[in-house]
This record gives structure tokens, C-alpha cells and sequence, in this order.
């Protein structure tokens, strides 16, 4: 389980691809090293991934073919950044949103507005997944947890602070970048419930 509360970046450092298959090896910040054991479970910008080889900081992932298709680390490149997060662990605070680390889709930034203390981006989503998204929602973007801003149509909007801006890579994002959601769990559940429902009493 993870909360979304990212706890810094770190750098593609080798990328090895083979058919349908792809292994990433990436560089962590010292202070996440701790701990770090092979099939630990670490998310990579939101995606849940399992350590497979560790060497000092450097901490190797395995990536199939369904991680690659519905992700963005199948995009990444050398040298970029991606948001870090270590498995939450019994008695830890919560200090975003319960996550899983499962992506179910990707969204792609539409707009960003810039002032001085903060930073709005609209994300347009797949139409089919616009059912999940509500203002003052929950929703993981590249695995931080945000509050959904603005909906409107197939697009919703979230609010940075400076912090968030500073300890992610959400601040290198650009116009036509493909992002990585995740839906929240409790707000999938109850919609599909309530579709059940509605579906069998229409029947």
C-alpha cells in the first residue's frame, strides 16, 4: 500500500528493452535506500514495481508488457526523473490517500497556469473514466495524491503548492504529457456499486 505522498525523485540511470519486456534501473536519493531488500515493493511514479536487484543506490525493476502499455515508464528516457515512493508500512501516517500502486489508466496534461504560489494543471481523461473524477475527490497523478480541482467535460484540474512542485517531477511537466492515474479505490468502489445496482433494478 502506498499513501501518495512522494518522497522524492529519482533518475533513470539504464534502460534495457527487450520483446514486450523492460527492465528499468534507477538511482535513488541515500535517504530511501534503507531497508531496500530484492521484491520490496517501491512505486515508480505511481506505478507499484518490484525491486528484482539492488546495488548500493542503484535498484533494478522489471516492467511487462501490461505495465508498459498502460503506464508512462514505458516512455521514459535516460537521464529523466520519476516520483518515488516506498511501501507504506504498518503505523505509518496517512498523509495523503490510500493507493495501491495499480495505474488504470493515463491522462494527458491539457493546460497549466502558472502565479506565483501556485500552479493549476488541467489533465483530459478518457471519457469512460470521467465517471470516477469529482471536485474535492481524490485522484493520484504520477503517484501524488491531489485533490481534484475544476471538472469539466473530459478534463479536471488539480492545485500545486511549491512543495509539491519541489519534491516531484510534476514541475517538469509540459502541454501533451502522458501522465499516470490512478482512480480512487473507495470512489471506484462506490460508483460501481451504485451501477450494479441501478443496472439490476432497471432489469
Amino acid at each position: 500500500m502506498f499513501t501518495g505522498i512522494v518522497q522524492g525523485t529519482a533518475e533513470i540511470i539504464e534502460i534495457n528493452k527487450k520483446e514486450n519486456f523492460q527492465e528499468n534501473i534507477i538511482k535513488l536519493p541515500e535517504e530511501l535506500t534503507s531497508g531496500i531488500e530484492l521484491g520490496a515493493s517501491i512505486a515508480n511514479n505511481g506505478c507499484c514495481l518490484t525491486v528484482t536487484k539492488v546495488n548500493g543506490r542503484l535498484v533494478h525493476f522489471d516492467l511487462m508488457q501490461e505495465t508498459l502499455k498502460l503506464t508512462n515508464l514505458g516512455a521514459v528516457n535516460i537521464g529523466d526523473e520519476v516520483n518515488i515512493e516506498r511501501a507504506a508500512k504498518f503505523g505509518d501516517e496517512i498523509g495523503g490517500h490510500s493507493m495501491s500502486g495499480h495505474i488504470m489508466t493515463m491522462a494527458t496534461v491539457k493546460e497549466i497556469i502558472r502565479t506565483p504560489n501556485n500552479c493549476k494543471i488541467y489533465f483530459e481523461l478518457e471519457a469512460k473514466f470521467m465517471k470516477y473524477v469529482f471536485a474535492k475527490g481524490f485522484i493520484g497523478i504520477d503517484g501524488i495524491s491531489l485533490t481534484i480541482g475544476d471538472v469539466e467535460g473530459n478534463a479536471f484540474s488539480v492545485n500545486l503548492i511549491p512543495e509539491t512542485l519541489e519534491r516531484t517531477n510534476i514541475d517538469s511537466r509540459v502541454v501533451g504529457d502522458k501522465i499516470n492515474i490512478e482512480i480512487d479505490p473507495q470512489t471506484q468502489a462506490v460508483v460501481e456499486t451504485v451501477e450494479r445496482v441501478l443496472a439490476n433494478q432497471v432489469s
